[in-house]
């Protein structure tokens, strides 16, 4: 099934429609009004198809460039690491990890150039600490990790995890390859740099180890998009504070924090939305910046509103600040993949309850997974390469968090989900991405939504059918009990799609996903070939097959417009 959509053939050439067509052709979006007024077509259309601002994502909410590191520097050589010799740096380095926890103020654990064996898991449990390598390039800084954290791994941090696997009997089950195992708990957590604050939970997974979340107040009223909001009681919060301000669905199907997210697609929701009514559905972690008797002011505009039929409140949030991976090459065997959820844990780095922290100019070869990001907000993953012979699960991961931006990335290894928006992820950005290998932008189901693919450029290869060539693009994929495959606002901005064989160059090529979510928005999707798109549900596109010149990067676009809103609002 294809669908006829809306294609102008520019921003303003909608302005021939009248309001009572727009009206009757996008009765079922939300009215709430555009951030920065005539990025789409017209006012008229920006009114009536709501488009968030994804330009709080990142370090600092996309204030501030990526710090240069300052701090002690304590070098690993000195604490008896030695690169290039083949003689394990495991210990050496986490000497140096406990040196830095014993030291007040910003530290910087430096490693020289060549080639360091790391046979165990570096934790880093502190804020204002960057582990820094001369960069991942020829002359760098590699960490060599010879052996899967399924071997070295000898935490119990993972042990919710295990047992949840076991109690919900995870299984991989493939009876044409004669498998029949437990999901590995590598397949999407862990990491050989592990940040984590301790006692934290990346992820909740079974209800009995879920703490008793007390508010630190209620909310009275917010609007989404909007930055300021009416608490009951202000008297427990403080300005610069972290908080999570945290949607609970509480009434089953129907809850206004459902049709908020899905709208008319609301009825497709997976049960896993209304079974954990002691969870937040939605969190949102941010910061206070003003406090005026019970009005509150925070960092970056509201996901929801927040009324009486979509309830919400505030809840502190413990984590790390201002940690940094930097200038590194991560580098795995070319061991064997056993298939998708048995993944022996090669990964890179593992982010979870970190906040105003980064990773910048590194790469991943051979990793099952580079980077997983969990219980945390602002991140920026920034000049991030996956390559290598193996198939990787994640390239850069995105679940549980909020406000991430991962820009200028490159996937030239076959990755199963080469772009990823996972379970509850929140205003998060791939930016100026290009996957050169089996490409696929994925919104994993799991209440992710307000997600934005940005700038992106994918390599395709077609595949011919009776109705044509197609080319599946998106890929809704996840559990039942979380689908549909992406909530509210989803945007794709600017993708370049480059079919590589598969298809004459005459003919029009079928871009697929066809298991996505509600209220997408799709603009300026293009290529080599002349496209069409059949995407479910129904999406607002505007732009088929034209490139966006004047504004290649929403998230740029809308940021500038931001700033410079900020300076005229404080003359």
């Amino acid at each position: 099934m294809k669908y006829n959509y809306l294609n102008t053939k520019g921003f303003f050439s909608a302005l021939l429609l009248s309001s009572l067509s727009i009206a009757s052709a996008f009765a079922d979006q939300s009215s709430a009004p555009l951030q920065v007024p005539d990025i789409l077509s017209s006012e008229a259309i920006a009114k009536q198809i709501y488009l968030p601002d994804f330009s709080y994502a990142g370090y600092r909410n996309g204030t501030e460039a990526l710090p240069t590191p300052r701090g002690r520097i304590l070098l690993v050589d000195e604490f008896g690491a030695s690169a290039d010799d083949e003689i394990d740096d495991t210990n050496a380095v986490i000497d140096a990890i406990k040196k830095a926890n014993d030291i007040k103020g910003p530290v910087i654990i430096r490693f020289g150039p060549g080639r360091y064996r790391i046979t165990g898991v570096l934790k880093i449990e502190r804020s204002n600490l960057v582990l820094q390598g001369q960069g991942p390039g020829p002359g760098g800084t590699t960490l060599w990790f010879p052996r899967p954290l399924n071997q070295v791994d000898k935490s119990n941090s993972l042990l919710e995890l295990r047992q949840y696997l076991v109690d919900l009997d995870k299984r991989q089950r493939e009876p044409e390859r004669n498998l029949d195992e437990y999901f590995s708990e590598y397949s999407w957590s862990g990491g050989f740099l592990w940040i984590q604050k301790p006692g934290t939970r990346p992820a909740p997974y079974l209800e009995k180890y879920d703490p008793e979340i007390t508010a630190l107040t209620k909310i009275e009223s917010g609007k989404q998009g909007e930055r300021e909001l009416t608490v009951r009681t202000s008297k427990q919060l403080s300005v610069g504070e972290i908080i999570q301000v945290q949607w609970f669905n509480r009434d089953g199907p129907d809850a206004g924090i459902i049709k908020s997210m899905y709208g008319s697609e609301s009825h497709t929701a997976g049960s896993h939305h209304w079974t954990f009514k002691k969870r937040p559905l939605v969190r949102q972690t941010t910061r206070i910046t003003a406090i005026t008797n019970d009005n509150v002011s925070i960092a970056d505009p509201l996901l929801h509103n927040v009324d009486r039929t979509i309830p919400a409140q505030i809840a502190s949030w413990d984590g790390l600040e201002e940690i940094g991976i930097d200038g590194l090459h991560l580098e795995f065997p070319d061991a064997p993949w056993f298939g998708h959820h048995m993944e022996q844990g090669y990964n890179g780095i593992y982010f979870t309850s970190a906040y105003d922290s980064w990773a910048r100019n590194v790469r991943a070869t051979n990793a099952d997974s580079g980077i997983l990001s969990y219980n945390s907000a602002n991140l920026t993953f920034q000049n991030i390469t996956s390559d290598g012979n193996r198939r990787a699960h994640y390239g850069v991961h995105m679940g549980n968090v909020h406000n991430v931006l991962a820009e200028n990335v490159k996937v030239l290894n076959p990755v199963l989900h080469s772009l990823t928006f996972n379970t509850q992820s929140t205003k998060c950005v791939y930016k100026n991405a290009e996957i050169f290998v089996a490409p696929v932008l994925d919104q994993h189901a799991g209440a992710n939504h307000q997600n934005l693919f940005d700038n992106v450029t994918m390599r395709v290869q077609a595949t011919g059918t009776e109705d044509g060539p197609v080319a599946v693009v998106f890929d809704g994929s996840g559990a039942g009990y979380w689908q549909p495959g992406h909530g509210a606002y989803n945007t794709t901005w600017n993708l370049n799609v480059l079919i590589e064989g598969g298809a004459y160059n005459n003919e029009v090529v079928t871009l697929q996903g066809v298991d996505e979510g509600p209220m997408a928005r799709i603009i300026g999707l293009h290529g080599n070939q002349k496209f069409e798109l059949d995407y479910r549900p129904k999406p607002y596109v505007e732009m088929l097959n034209q490139k966006i010149e004047s504004n290649p990067s929403l998230y740029d676009y809308q940021k500038q417009a931001r700033l410079r809103n900020d300076v005229n609002s404080s003359r």
